[in-house]
């Protein structure tokens, strides 16, 4: 698997799991989604608002490479958040909406991300100014890994008001590889 599809199977991951989260959060009442409920960024929609935070802070940065930016011109139209916390919407459906524009600006980033852009470099700087440089396809993967990591809280959270969210792992959309005998 060339890493351009490798990105393209965890944004169709991402975007499958995202519309799960949604849904099984949807059949709660609005007060049991933003009850506070000890995890790091307080509620469902807490964690939830959190990685749409941190996915568009990450975007934003991969849109400054010249060879990204065309496939995340959308993105401009959003602010940049400030804090890994801050509240992007004010109620849980205009974040929905909002993760589903998202998911697609990532799919689409995924299909349009030239291949030979994935072995570069990126200079961004934290939250707290702080300047690094790495390999843009290992940053993507953290990308990706940080969405699966909150996706778990978010799981767990889910779970403990009773909503099963069903499968949520990656295999059952890996590609089957035909063995020939």
């Amino acid at each position: 698997m060339t890493p351009r599809a490798q990105l393209q199977l965890l944004a169709q991951y991402n975007l499958w799991q995202n519309q799960n989260l949604y849904s099984a959060a949807d059949r709660l009442p609005a007060v049991e989604v933003t009850l506070e409920r000890g995890a790091f960024f307080g509620s469902i929609q807490g964690t939830l608002n959190h990685l749409a935070v941190a996915d568009t802070i990450w975007l934003k940065r991969f849109a400054t490479l010249p060879a990204c930016k065309p496939a995340l011109e959308r993105l401009n139209e959003t602010p940049r958040p400030t804090r890994l916390d801050e509240p992007l919407f004010p109620d849980f459906a205009s974040l929905r909406t909002y993760r589903h524009w998202l998911d697609g600006l990532i799919a689409h980033f995924a299909t349009e991300v030239p291949e030979e852009a994935l072995s570069l470099s990126l200079t961004y700087a934290n939250m707290k100014g702080v300047e690094s440089t790495r390999n843009l396809f290992a940053l993507l993967m953290h990308f990706f890994n940080h969405q699966t990591h909150h996706r778990g809280q978010v799981s767990t959270l889910l779970s403990q008001a009773g909503v099963d969210l069903g499968i949520t792992d990656l295999l059952p959309i890996i590609p089957q590889v035909d063995v020939q005998a």
